[in-house]
């Protein structure tokens, strides 16, 4: 037995809890179904073209194809063309990159590879991003020993997205940069944001922290190295497609964006209200942004983005004006911070079920478009909060071990 003593707070804790055993062996099921699930997709991903054409990537080497033919990489003709012929489903109609245009020069080099290369080789950068990202996380928080950062790699969102071919995890790797480097290399902090400008829907309360952050603490040399980065890609842009921003906005208009059925919050509050008010899907990330630059103001002096990031960063998930099921590998950060400090066993155990489930219900067929993912990026909010709740009284009670 040992016994936490200190300020009152004491609590007699068994040498072997039930709990412990539970959360640790949830967290070894599902890292051990991730690691089986990894190993087999980039077993079969060379040999299958039925894999790799069956995936958001197709739209990716689509677009590259037409990048370095110098042709419109929104002409809806060629890129159905293009599409079908590398075998996405007829199901599908003509997909387009809706990415802004400055991620384009991201996709010209699979313009000179071949389908499948290019879907071993985008699934591979993928994957080094995801791996990047939880090692330096569990770097940041002090290299903790309960070996909890593998809910990190195994986070079914993540899996999803790699499975998909999806940009969400270029992101994520360009705010946990961002994380490590604000404070020592603040130049390259700055170019690191370039990745998560990939998809800044996703972002908009987190840019408003960090351009009030930046203005109160002077870091203008973060800002000097996104302009930069912003900079070099749309030159890049020019030289490839001059018209690339004319086309992009052209095929917003068109492509009839507005009417994709995407199941997270703001979209679901329009089509509930009123479907023709689009004004209404960006509402709530506007309350988001005004939250968020209040949570800041009244914790600027002591502000870390480690730790005050976290909220804010969830904030910018569940109140984005669309997201999928997959953009949830953003919330790995703050299941991490939340994960490496909690002291409630149930709530690991909660986090790697939670996950199973979302991997159970894609496996049934459950398509990412279904509604039944609305609750995903709140249940990760939620899930945050309890979690925080309990770091907070641990370090709050400040406890010393002393053994009986």
């Amino acid at each position: 037995m040992r016994r936490i003593s200190s300020m009152g707070c004491n609590t007699d804790i068994p040498t072997v809890p039930v709990k412990c055993d539970i959360a640790d062996l949830s967290i070894a099921v599902v890292t051990g179904l991730a690691f089986v699930y990894i190993a087999l997709f980039f077993c079969i991903l060379p040999l299958s073209g039925e894999i790799a054409s069956g995936r958001d990537f197709v739209v990716y080497w689509a677009t590259g194809q037409q990048l370095v033919h110098h042709a419109n990489p929104y002409d809806a003709d060629a890129m159905m063309r293009i599409e079908r012929s590398a075998g996405l489903s007829a199901g599908y109609g003509v997909l387009f990159m809706r990415n802004p245009p400055w991620s384009l020069p991201l996709v010209l080099p699979l313009g000179f590879i071949g389908l499948r290369a290019g879907a071993l080789l985008w699934s591979l950068l993928l994957l080094i991003c995801l791996l990047i990202s939880v090692r330096i996380l569990w770097q940041t928080h002090g290299r903790p020993a309960n070996h909890v950062e593998w809910l990190g790699v195994s986070f079914a969102p993540a899996l999803l997205c790699l499975s998909m071919g999806q940009t969400t995890l270029l992101a994520l790797l360009g705010y946990v940069l961002f994380l490590r480097l604000h404070g020592s290399h603040q130049f390259l902090a700055g170019l690191s944001l370039w990745l998560c400008a990939l998809k800044p829907h996703l972002f908009l309360p987190f840019a408003i922290v960090l351009l009030a952050w930046i203005l109160v603490s002077r870091s203008y040399k973060i800002l000097a190295g996104a302009a930069a980065a912003m900079a070099m890609s749309c030159a890049i842009l020019y030289l490839v497609d001059a018209s690339a921003w004319l086309q992009y906005t052209r095929m917003m208009r068109t492509a009839g964006v507005d009417s994709a059925p995407v199941p997270c919050l703001s979209v679901a509050l329009r089509l509930w209200l009123s479907p023709g008010a689009t004004w209404l899907q960006y509402l709530p990330v506007a309350l988001g942004c005004a939250w968020a630059l209040g949570y800041y103001w009244f914790r600027r002096q002591g502000w870390e983005w480690s730790k005050n990031g976290n909220p804010v960063l969830l904030i910018s998930l569940v109140t984005a004006p669309y997201s999928w099921v997959y953009d949830g590998c953003l919330a790995i950060p703050a299941l991490l911070y939340g994960a490496f400090f909690t002291r409630s066993r149930m709530l690991l155990t909660l986090l790697a079920a939670t996950s199973l489930l979302i991997v159970i219900e894609v496996a049934r067929n459950i398509r990412v478009t279904s509604n039944f993912y609305l609750w995903t990026a709140p249940a990760w909010l939620v899930w945050y909060l309890w979690a925080s709740a309990t770091v907070h009284k641990r370090r709050t009670c400040k406890p010393s071990l002393t053994a009986e």
